[in-house]
C-alpha cells in the first residue's frame, strides 16, 4: 500500500499546488510574464514529446509542428462548430467566469478538445509514421518535413478554418475560440508528459527505444520490432503535440498557418538537441530558455535605441555559443538528479572479512 499511498498524495497535491497557482499567478504576475510562463509551458510539451522521437529513438523528425496544428485547428474548430451541440453552456464571444467556477465552467471543454486532438494528431502520426519510419537519417528527415508543409498548405487551402486569414471562430455564428486554457491545464499536460517519459526511458519497453537509438541493426537481431518501437515513440509524440496544440488554440485567439511552419518546428529540434538528445531535464530546461530568451533581449536591448534590430543575431550567437561550448547539450544524455544539489554522505568503506 506503500506505493499506492505515494502515488495517490503526489497526484493530489500537484493537483492542488496547480489549482491555487493557477488562480494566483494572473493576478500577481505581469502580463507579459505570465503570457511567458504559458508559452514555456507549451513549448515544453513540445519538447519532450519531440524527445519521445529523436533523443529515445534517435530518429530525425522536423516536422513536429504539423502535429501541433493538427491538434490546434482541430480543437478550435471542435469548439466553435460544435458550440451549440456540445458546449452551449459556455459563453459565445466573453470571458469564462472568474474564479474557481470559470474553471469548472471549462473543464469539460477543455477536457475533450486535449484528447480529441490528441487522438487526431496520434491517428495522423500513425498513417505517416508506419511507412515512413522504414527510412533512416535524412530520408526520414525529408518525409517529417513535407509532411509538416503539407499540413500548412491545406489549412492555408481549408476555407472552414480561415484559409490564409487565421481562425479565430465561426463569424456568422457569432462563435470565438473560447479561452479555456489556464495555468492548471499546461502545467498538468507538462507532469503528465515528463512523468510518461521517465516511466518510459526507465521500462522495459524504454530499453528498446534506447537499443534502437544506439544501433538499430543490433537492435533487431536481437529481436527488437525496430519499426513498431519506432512507430510507438511517434505515436506517442505526436498525441502530446497534439494535446499541446490544443492548449495552444485556447489561449491565442486567433490561429495562422504561419505559426506551424518549418522555422517553428526546427525551433522544436533546437530545444531537444540544445538540451542533449535523450534528456528529459534538458528539454525542459531548453524549452524554457528558448522561450523566454527572445522575450528577454526584446525588453532589454528594445529599452537601448538602435539595438533591438539586433535582437535576433544576439539570440542565434548565444545559441551558436552554447553549442560550441556544450555539443552535446546542456545534459548530455543524462537528467537532473536530486543528488545533484543534495549529496549524501559517503558510506565507510566495508572491513574485509579475515579468518580465523
Amino acid at each position: 500500500m506503500a506505493p499506492l499511498l505515494r502515488r495517490a498524495l503526489f497526484i493530489g497535491g500537484t493537483v492542488v499546488v496547480l489549482l491555487v497557482l493557477s488562480l494566483v499567478l494572473p493576478q500577481t504576475l505581469d502580463p507579459v510574464v505570465f503570457r511567458i510562463v504559458m508559452l514555456s509551458g507549451i513549448a515544453i510539451i513540445m519538447a519532450v514529446s519531440l524527445n519521445l522521437i529523436n533523443g529515445f529513438t534517435g530518429q530525425f523528425s522536423i516536422g513536429h509542428a504539423g502535429f501541433q496544428a493538427l491538434g490546434a485547428y482541430g480543437a478550435a474548430a471542435l469548439t466553435v462548430y460544435g458550440h451549440n451541440a456540445l458546449f452551449g453552456y459556455l459563453p459565445k464571444a466573453g470571458p469564462l467566469q472568474p474564479g474557481l467556477a470559470g474553471f469548472f465552467q471549462g473543464a469539460p471543454a477543455i477536457l475533450i478538445a486535449m484528447l480529441a486532438s490528441g487522438l487526431l494528431a496520434a491517428a495522423v502520426g500513425y498513417l505517416v509514421g508506419l511507412p515512413s519510419l522504414r527510412l533512416r537519417g535524412d530520408y526520414l528527415a525529408i518525409v517529417t518535413l513535407g509532411f509538416g508543409e503539407i499540413i500548412r498548405v491545406v489549412i492555408e487551402n481549408t476555407d472552414v478554418v480561415g484559409g490564409p486569414r487565421g481562425f479565430s471562430g465561426n463569424v456568422e455564428a457569432g462563435v470565438l475560440t473560447p479561452r479555456l486554457t489556464s495555468f492548471f491545464w499546461v502545467y498538468l499536460v507538462v507532469v503528465l508528459v515528463v512523468v510518461v517519459s521517465r516511466n518510459l526511458r526507465f521500462s522495459v519497453q524504454g530499453l528498446g527505444f534506447l537499443a534502437v537509438r544506439e544501433d538499430e541493426i543490433a537492435a533487431q537481431a536481437m529481436g527488437v520490432d525496430t519499426t513498431r518501437t519506432k512507430v510507438i515513440a511517434f505515436v506517442l509524440g505526436a498525441f502530446f503535440a497534439g494535446v499541446a496544440g490544443a492548449l495552444y488554440a485556447h489561449y491565442e485567439f486567433t490561429l495562422s498557418p504561419t505559426s506551424f511552419g518549418f522555422v517553428r518546428s526546427f525551433d522544436f529540434v533546437t530545444m531537444v538537441v540544445l538540451g542533449g538528445l535523450g534528456s528529459i531535464t534538458g528539454s525542459v530546461l531548453a524549452a524554457v530558455l528558448l522561450t523566454a530568451l527572445p522575450e528577454v533581449l526584446r525588453s532589454s536591448l528594445g529599452s537601448v535605441q538602435g539595438l533591438d534590430q539586433y535582437r535576433l543575431v544576439t539570440y542565434a550567437l548565444l545559441l551558436i555559443i552554447l553549442m560550441i561550448v556544450r555539443p552535446q547539450g546542456i545534459f548530455g544524455r543524462g537528467e537532473l538528479r536530486r543528488d545533484t544539489f543534495f549529496r549524501r554522505g559517503k558510506r565507510p568503506p566495508a572491513t574485509p572479512l579475515t579468518g580465523a
